[in-house]
């Protein structure tokens, strides 16, 4: 019998602890709901132009030029939230692994990823947003899962290409496997570390404005990658060639003597360089070693557009400039 006096009081605590919990549980759902409730209110002010064209056809190269016509600040374009030249947030469906997880990312299919933008929508609360897509029923799609609403104007891209300019981005697409994003190389190269982002043209560009040719046309604010699924491969550089592309590097940098060891740590963001080197007698070792620094840092990431996170330069040993081997 005193059993049951016991069991009872302890029941009855229990049924009251879960009363309260259900509770709790229960204005945590509403007070969601109502957060919920707000955002998509919020969202709902935001004005949505789709900017409509298949796979391949100059989208990404055009998307600039429209934005600024149209006084268009945001644009959506495969994953990225984008603010003029500026990536507020997403993550680029062009570093995904495979075209089944770029496709997902592109639609904001995973609701993490969306809610970062969701977020980033509400924080920024443009008044105009473009969104680049493929197709009618994709932009829907975005639209959905980032509660914005259906696009009230539409552009297709064979009213602002010809049929010769999309038949020539359709063929680099095709035989180079390169895509463009809206943004310059500075702002996506976090994004894309380690992956082709036209580094020839760029070094073109560059010896051009030394000789004082002026560019026909400015150029756009604008990045080629090759994305990661990308089925031409992928673009790599073997550690040799590194050292061999540093060390002729280093032969032009005064009161370096030689590269002695060389190592490279690959990061998720980039490389970290690391040189242990031997100065030539009579140089200020501290200048050196950070001219060093700046000059590999800029040489590599020109050549090869590698993100560069850091070079960590050490001074192994100092030897006469007649010495030099």
């Amino acid at each position: 019998m005193a059993a049951k006096d016991r069991t009872g009081p302890l029941k009855t605590i229990v049924r009251i602890a879960d009363a309260v919990n259900r509770s709790y549980a229960s204005r945590a759902q509403t007070e969601a709901s109502l957060q919920a409730d707000d955002m998509r209110t919020v969202l709902a002010d935001i004005a949505v132009i789709a900017f409509i064209g298949p796979s391949g056809t100059g989208k990404s190269t055009r998307a600039s030029a429209i934005a600024q016509k149209h006084q268009i600040d945001y644009l959506i374009d495969d994953g990225l939230l984008i603010r003029g030249n500026r990536i507020i947030a997403g993550t680029s469906a062009k570093k995904a692994n495979s075209r089944l997880e770029s496709v997902r990312q592109a639609l904001f299919v995973d609701e993490t990823r969306a809610a970062n933008v969701r977020r980033a929508l509400i924080e920024h609360h443009p008044t105009t947003l473009m969104i680049l897509g493929t197709s009618d029923g994709m932009l829907e799609k975005i639209c959905r899962n980032l509660w914005l609403n259906p696009p009230s104007m539409l552009i297709r891209i064979e009213d602002v290409s010809t049929d010769e300019e999309m038949r020539l981005a359709k063929q680099t697409r095709m035989t180079e496997g390169r895509h463009t994003i809206p943004v310059p190389s500075m702002e996506i190269k976090h994004e894309f570390s380690g992956y082709f982002a036209d580094p020839i043209s760029r070094l073109r560009r560059r010896w051009e404005r030394e000789r004082g040719v002026a560019a026909v046309h400015p150029e756009q604010e604008r990045t080629v990658v090759r994305p990661t699924f990308s089925a031409l491969g992928s673009y790599s550089i073997s550690d040799e060639a590194m050292r061999m592309m540093i060390a002729i590097a280093l032969r032009k940098i005064p009161g370096v003597a030689a590269l002695d060891q060389f190592a490279a740590d690959n990061e998720v963001y980039g490389v970290i360089l690391h040189l242990d080197l031997a100065l030539i007698y009579g140089y200020n070792a501290q200048q050196v070693l950070s001219e060093v620094q700046r000059r590999i840092s800029q040489i590599v990431e020109d050549y090869t557009s590698i993100n560069v996170i850091s070079v960590n330069v050490k001074a192994r040993r100092v030897i006469h400039a007649g010495a030099q081997k």
